[in-house]
């Protein structure tokens, strides 16, 4: 079993930056895929990016490429998300989640959550 927790949102202005941490403890993630999913108010959760953390290979949603950057420490179990270029229709909470299924964006594949961090881009 797999606990997570997020760490680092906020509320930031337009075209500001963040940096989302997510801890890892618990069920070893050597060939897991770790995720960032978001959910805005009144909208369904959505995939963000996720990361293989055996061979380091990302995938990220179209409306975040160029602006988000998933990365890891595998010595510390974190994954982050470093988030520049924030716009207001970025603003919703975001989610850690692990998966054992390589790379997938399907958020039924991923089985532990984290309990959300807020972030609020302003226009």
């Amino acid at each position: 079993q797999v606990s997570l927790v997020e760490s680092g949102g906020g509320l930031v202005p337009a075209g500001g930056s963040l940096r989302l941490s997510c801890q890892a403890s618990g069920r070893t993630l050597t060939h897991a895929t770790m995720a960032w999913f978001r959910q805005a108010p009144g909208k369904e959760r959505e995939f963000v990016a996720a990361m293989s953390i055996s061979t380091g290979i990302t995938y990220n949603e179209d409306s975040v490429k160029g602006r988000f950057t998933i990365s890891r420490d595998n010595d510390k179990n974190m994954v982050f998300l470093q988030m520049n270029s924030l716009k207001p229709e970025d603003t919703a909470v975001y989610y850690c989640a692990v998966s054992y299924t390589d790379l997938v964006r399907d958020q039924y594949e991923y089985g532990a959550w984290g309990q959300g961090t807020q972030v609020t881009v302003s226009s």
